[in-house]
């Protein structure tokens, strides 16, 4: 199953007190960005963040699952309705993102 851009046009309205916030279709999903970093995205329509110790803190309870099949489990994140919540989750989160790796052009 693909997740809807209906719902994700409603998750990128809650995140829209942050900025730099993007999203990238992938394979019916879609990945979330903040500030360049991967922090998530939207696997079949739920909303799934990566479980750093920040996000483990705000979301204590929440339920581990994977985006697909042979994933690493991520965190459910099921407060969609607060936008402070999810603006203090993401900000919490950003320092323990990984880097993005440049990419390299290989040439011929």
């Amino acid at each position: 199953m693909s997740s809807s851009k209906k719902y994700l046009q409603f998750i990128l309205e809650q995140l829209s007190d942050l900025e730099e916030i993007t999203s990238r279709a992938m394979m019916g999903e879609f990945i979330i960005y903040y500030r360049g970093k991967i922090i998530g995205g939207i696997y079949d329509d739920r909303f799934l963040v990566k479980p750093t110790k920040s996000a483990i803190s705000h979301m204590p309870t929440a339920s581990r699952e994977a985006p697909y099949d042979g994933a690493k489990e991520m965190l459910l994140v099921e407060e969609v309705d607060d936008k402070g919540f999810l603006t203090g989750l993401f900000q919490s989160m950003y320092d323990e993102l990984p880097t993005p790796k440049c990419k390299k052009n290989k040439l011929g």
